[in-house]
C-alpha cells in the first residue's frame, strides 16, 4: 500500500460472526445509527454515537462525530462501528481511521446483518431500510 497518499478511502470491514468474536476479545461496539434508530433496538453495551442526522433536508452528517468519540474513546482503543445495513458505518470507519484510530473495523450489513444472525435474541426488531429487506 502506497502511505504518501495518506489513509485509505477503504473501512475495514468485517462480517457479523468476526465481530461477535473481535467483541469478546475486548473491542467495543460503536453504534452510528440515529438515536432513534439506537433506541428501536441495539447491541448490550453498545456506544451511540450518530453519524448523521436526520432533518427537513434529510440525512446531515454529524458535524461533531470526531470529537463526540473522541470524548468517550481513545486512538488506540478497539471498535467496530455499525449503522443500520453498512453504508454510515462504512463511511465513519473511514474517517475515524483518517483521525488515526488504527483498530476498528465496520460491520458488513450493520445492525440488520446482526439481527440476521441471531445475535440480538428472538425478539428483536429489525429495522427496515431502502437497501435491505
Amino acid at each position: 500500500m502506497d502511505t504518501s497518499k495518506g489513509p485509505s478511502e477503504e473501512a475495514k470491514s468485517v462480517d457479523v460472526y468476526t465481530a461477535k468474536g473481535l467483541l469478546s476479545t475486548g473491542y467495543r461496539y460503536l453504534d452510528v445509527r440515529t438515536k432513534e434508530e439506537f433506541e428501536k433496538g441495539h447491541v448490550e453495551g453498545a456506544l451511540n454515537i450518530p453519524y448523521m442526522f436526520i432533518t427537513e433536508e434529510g440525512r446531515v452528517k454529524n458535524p461533531n462525530f470526531i470529537s463526540q468519540v473522541l470524548e468517550v474513546c481513545n486512538k488506540d482503543d478497539h471498535l467496530v462501528a455499525a449503522c443500520n445495513s453498512g453504508g454510515r458505518g462504512k463511511k465513519a470507519t473511514i474517517d475515524l481511521q483518517h483521525e488515526g484510530f488504527e483498530h476498528v473495523a465496520n460491520i458488513e450489513g450493520g445492525y440488520s446483518a446482526w439481527v440476521d444472525a441471531g445475535f440480538a435474541g428472538d425478539n428483536a426488531a429489525k429495522l427496515a431500510c431502502k437497501y435491505r429487506p
